[in-house]
């Protein structure tokens, strides 16, 4: 499946999808940068609660970004949809990432399900599924 490259204005384009993010019978959209940088893909956790999932109830972890600033997240099991298939993974959801505009998906839960390809000069995206 191919995604094009979202622009953000001023020449500034980003590897930002639209997927669906899941907990028992609840589905909310929402757009994720693909970061082949990133250890664990990271959701903002007010979807965690707007889908039901108590957040402090999953495992407590710490996370430090380019910031270098240490912030907590919660892992909990979810699904996600990539262009209409469903995965279940591991997620973390970390309070005040609603300033970012996305959440991220990344080396787990991402990257050993798809094959990424990505093409900046085409702005676009392909992602293969891993048999």
């Amino acid at each position: 499946m191919k995604f094009n490259y979202k622009n953000y204005g001023q020449g500034v384009l980003r590897p930002v999808i639209p997927i669906e993010i899941g907990y028992k019978e609840n589905f909310v959209s929402y757009e994720v940068l693909v970061d082949s940088g990133a250890d664990l893909c990271i959701f903002d956790a007010q979807i965690a609660e707007i889908l039901g999932i108590d957040v402090f109830k999953g495992e407590k972890q710490d996370v430090c970004g380019i910031t270098g600033v240490s912030e907590f997240y919660y892992l909990h099991q979810v699904k996600i949809k990539v262009g209409g298939w469903d995965y279940s993974v591991k997620v973390g959801f970390l309070f005040n990432m609603a300033r970012m505009g996305y959440g991220v998906v990344c080396q787990k839960g991402f990257f050993d399900i798809f094959v990424v390809k990505f093409d900046l000069l085409k702005e676009e995206m392909e992602f293969k599924e891993r048999k």
